[in-house]
């Protein structure tokens, strides 16, 4: 059966320095898309590399005392270690200086010169040597970088140019017929900006460099750096190679192509006008994604708030990074990266929710000799009403991935495994594994194939834990096999061979990274004591939050109705937004003051209070049980 394709690309990074967490970002977007639709029975191919040629290397070069290669060469290293630690699993690692990818660029500056879309003049203004980027517009001092806010140089030289103007009015076209070409869609404002303001013909080579790819004809000029990236996703696959063009045909158009927001004017605009005057289709879509903020500020070396990838993997385990990147941070928009928040979620969703539930289920079925759990004929209506739960997740968490929600998906994902643990919790199998064994060994398969479909869905954002999930219910992972279409069977008739493992995922008991200054000294608070009998009469209960929603008029609350078994269900609003989204708290416990005298809160009544703990960071985390305990439990 021949499948369907999917070719997705990440930027290429340049080879000035080692991959930090923003590059991780876009190429780990990029391996679980690929590894997603690997699942969904496509046939995939997965792009990424880095950007070696223009003056900001040649510079960097310089000053390191090497020549331009020798110094990129080192740098590449750095690249493969840190994807292979994050288990990226690319198809191909291109090198703008491989030789294959200079011919093919050429070959492209050969066919838009041959059709009259380049021509020679001469280019008088300004550039950004960091950004590689030229700053148009009739300015007489030196204006600011779009891009990245520092100060540009002034250029005069004699420069090929490419007509972008005249694809001016196609591309406006192009973004009207196909409004889903940029996602998220708030992301083509900016575009429908530029380019309606005017297009001006681009500056696509330089005589002041020397380091980059020769302009074909000409040994005075080498093409412009960026024409010269962008081309990468096409020649990768064949473009100007005779025999490769079965390659090309089977892969382009690009079916996602990954980058940042500051780079989306040259995806978004040069690169389809390049495509359109080459006579190519266009990438089916490009997902622009924001930036990583370390204390609200953009990630840069200038600024020392550079986090390196491979230095957590080491404290924290590269697939945790994973989850927590692609849970905490949504696409679209700028997220902020705390160890903190990290810990915590390490803490709370890996290890308390999903890892505990697996060794809790697998040591009771252990201590009992019960290795080999089959499927029941009968199944008891709350393993029917878990199992119809699971259709459900599959089909949400399924329209979540294919519109780049990650972080909504997972969340999603998460509402089932905390009701796979009510559900393992209220059944207490422990009770009736030698009185009722037939209810026992179901109450272990609903388990089991719950956490099945667990482990398939989380497998492109955590491979290898769910790989290692899967072996412990006795279930070797296959990539042909085990697919979406297998899971939207939903059919429970599998026999699991249960096996103990190591723990799936390691509590962190202890900041690991120190987040703030030691060195300051601690503020001593003044004493104030209460009396017992006023702590007596707060009644404190544990309950789930089984819904959650935004409040309108609102920017810091959230809308709660939390179980409390047999006490019922409350309406409670905490002011928590900065921090969470409604659906992080969704199927979550915690605890609340549930005899707090109802307050009105914008209309609408509040009945009384969830507790929350402040970290380092000002981050506000919600104090949760050690481990799954009914609704409507006191604290005392």
């Amino acid at each position: 059966m021949i499948k369907d394709t999917f070719y997705v690309t990440t930027p290429i990074y340049y080879g000035t320095a080692k991959p930090h967490l923003g590059s991780l970002y876009s190429t780990l977007i990029a391996d679980v898309e690929s590894r997603w639709q690997q699942l969904c029975s496509k046939d995939t191919y997965f792009l990424t590399g880095t950007d070696e040629h223009g003056q900001k290397i040649a510079q960097a070069a310089q000053e390191a005392g090497k020549s331009p290669k020798a110094f990129v060469d080192s740098f590449i290293a750095a690249y493969q270690e840190a994807w292979n630690t994050y288990h990226i699993d690319y198809s191909q690692f291109i090198r703008t200086t491989d030789p294959r990818h200079i011919r093919g660029v050429q070959q492209l500056i050969l066919k838009l010169m041959a059709q009259g879309d380049i021509y020679k003049g001469s280019y008088d203004g300004w550039y950004c040597t960091p950004c590689e980027t030229y700053v148009t517009g009739e300015m007489q001092a030196a204006p600011s970088c779009p891009s990245c806010g520092r100060e540009t140089v002034k250029v005069t030289e004699e420069s090929y140019f490419f007509k972008l103007s005249a694809y001016q009015e196609r591309l406006l076209e192009w973004y009207k017929q196909h409004p889903d070409f940029i996602m998220p869609k708030e992301r083509i404002n900016e575009v429908l900006s530029f380019v309606q303001s005017g297009l001006k013909d681009l500056s696509i080579s330089r005589t002041t460099i020397s380091w980059g790819v020769p302009f074909p004809n000409d040994p005075e000029h080498v093409v412009y750096v960026w024409v010269d990236a962008l081309c990468n996703y096409i020649t990768a696959i064949g473009y100007g190679e005779n025999s490769r063009q079965e390659l090309l045909k089977k892969w382009w158009p690009a079916n996602l192509q990954v980058l940042g927001k500051d780079i989306v004017r040259f995806h978004a605009v040069y690169w389809p006008a390049m495509l359109m005057a080459a006579g190519l289709e266009l990438p089916k879509q490009l997902l622009v994604h924001g930036w990583i903020q370390v204390n609200k500020q953009k990630m840069s070396k200038s600024l020392g708030n550079v986090v390196d990838p491979l230095e957590l993997a080491k404290l924290y385990g590269a697939e945790a990074v994973r989850y927590y990147l692609l849970r905490k941070i949504p696409v679209n928009t700028d997220g902020d990266f705390s160890t903190g928040d990290l810990e915590q979620c390490i803490t709370s969703d890996l290890a308390n929710d999903l890892g505990n539930l697996l060794h809790r289920m697998v040591s009771l079925a252990d201590r009992y000799g019960r290795h080999e759990i089959a499927p029941t004929a009968v199944w008891e209506k709350e393993a029917l009403d878990l199992q119809d739960e699971s259709w459900n997740v599959i089909e949400e968490y399924a329209a979540h991935m294919q519109a780049h929600e990650f972080h909504l998906a997972l969340a999603r994902l998460w509402k089932f495994i905390n009701k796979v643990n009510a559900y393992f919790h209220s059944q207490e199998p422990w009770k009736i594994a030698k009185s009722d064994p037939h209810a026992f060994i179901q109450i272990l398969s609903a388990t089991c194939h719950s956490l099945r479909t667990i482990a398939l869905l989380l497998w492109p954002v955590m491979p290898e834990k769910m790989e290692q999930l899967l072996s412990s219910l006795g279930h070797a992972f296959n990539r042909e096999k085990d697919t979406i279409e297998s899971l939207e069977l939903g059919i429970w008739h599998q026999t699991f061979l249960l096996k103990k493992m190591d723990t799936l995922f390691q509590k962190i008991e202890e900041s690991s990274v120190v987040e703030k200054n030691e060195l300051q000294e601690p503020v001593k608070e003044q004493e104030s004591y209460i009396a017992i009998d006023d702590v007596i009469k707060v009644d404190l209960r544990v309950g789930t939050i089984t819904s959650a929603e935004s409040v309108p008029e609102s920017e810091k609350l959230i809308k709660m109705q939390v179980n409390f078994g047999d006490l019922g269900t409350k309406q409670i609003f905490a002011g928590v937004r900065k921090w969470y989204h409604p659906e992080d708290l969704l199927g979550k416990q915690g605890t609340f003051v549930v005899n707090l005298k109802p307050r009105k809160m914008l209309g609408q009544i509040s009945e009384g209070m969830m507790l929350f703990a402040e970290d380092a960071a000002g981050k506000l985390h919600p104090v949760n049980p050690e481990g799954l305990v009914p609704n409507g439990t006191r604290l005392r």
